[in-house]
C-alpha cells in the first residue's frame, strides 16, 4: 500500500457514509447516532444507495429522526415518507419494522442507542444487541451501522465487510486470510500512510464504495484505481 494510491482512493471514493449525509458522529451524541442508525437501516435493504440516501433525507427534512418521532408519525405517515423518498418497494414492511424497532428501543433501552452500547459486554455482544432490537436488522445493516462508529464507541469493532475486503484484494493489499486479520492489517497500513483530514472510517468507506461500484461488477477497465488494480493487470496479461 502506498500513500499515492490511498490518496487517489479517498479522492474518488472517500468520506464516511454518515458524513456524506451530514450526520456528525464525532462525540457520539445520541441524536446523531440514531440518525445514522436510521440511515443504516435504509441502506441495509436491497435497494440502491441513492434511494436510501434520498429517503433518509426525507425523514430528516420532516424531523422524523428519533424513536419517539417515528412512533408518533405512525404507520401511514412512515409509508408516506418512504414513498416520497422512492423507497416504494419496501415501504409497507419498512414502516412496520421501524415502528417495532422504535418501540423496542424505547422499552428496553430508554430510546437511546448509547444505552445499547453501554449495556454490551464486548463487541460481539454489542452486535447481537443491535441485531436484537428488531426484525429487519440483519448482519449487513449492523455492519454498516457499527463500522462508522469505530473509535467513537469503544465496543464497535465489526468485521471488515465483504465489499471492502474484495476491493483490498483487487488492489493487492490483502495478504491476511480472514476478515478479522485483514482489518488489523489494513489498520496497521493506514497508520503508516495516514492522509491528513481523513480517518480510517473514511478509508474503509472508500473501499466499500470501490468494491460495490467496480470490483463486484468486474468493471476493472473503467475503475479509477486501475493503475493499482492487481486484478486488472492479471486480466490484461491473460488477454
Amino acid at each position: 500500500m502506498n500513500r499515492v494510491a490511498v490518496k487517489k482512493l479517498l479522492k474518488q471514493h472517500g468520506g464516511g457514509f454518515a458524513k456524506a449525509l451530514g450526520i456528525q458522529l464525532r462525540g457520539g451524541r445520541e441524536g446523531e447516532v440514531f440518525k445514522w442508525f436510521l440511515a443504516s437501516f435504509l441502506y441495509g435493504a436491497r435497494i440502491t444507495g441513492s434511494i436510501a440516501a434520498k429517503t433518509y433525507q426525507e425523514f430528516e427534512r420532516r424531523g422524523v429522526v428519533t424513536p419517539e418521532k417515528i412512533r408518533k408519525t405512525g404507520w401511514h405517515g412512515l409509508v408516506e415518507i418512504l414513498d416520497a423518498g422512492g423507497y416504494v418497494r419496501y415501504d409497507f414492511s419498512t414502516a412496520t419494522r421501524l415502528l417495532s424497532i422504535s418501540d423496542n428501543l424505547i422499552e428496553h433501552y430508554g430510546g437511546k442507542l448509547n444505552n445499547v452500547h453501554d449495556s454490551a459486554s464486548n463487541p460481539k455482544d454489542l452486535e447481537n444487541r443491535i441485531l436484537g432490537i428488531g426484525k429487519g436488522i440483519g448482519s449487513v445493516t449492523a455492519n454498516i451501522f457499527l463500522r462508522e462508529l469505530r473509535c467513537i464507541w469503544s465496543k464497535a469493532d465489526p468485521a471488515l465487510s465483504d465489499l471492502a475486503m474484495m476491493a483490498a484484494e483487487h488492489l493487492g493489499w490483502r495478504t491476511a486470510r480472514s476478515h478479522g486479520s485483514m482489518l488489523e492489517q489494513l489498520n496497521d497500513q493506514w497508520k503508516n500512510v495516514h492522509v491528513q483530514g481523513s480517518s480510517f472510517i473514511d478509508f474503509e468507506a472508500a473501499l466499500v464504495r470501490l468494491g460495490r461500484d467496480y470490483c463486484r461488477k468486474k468493471r476493472h477497465a473503467n475503475c479509477p484505481m486501475v493503475s493499482w488494480c492487481a486484478t486488472a493487470r492479471q486480466a490484461a496479461s491473460a488477454g
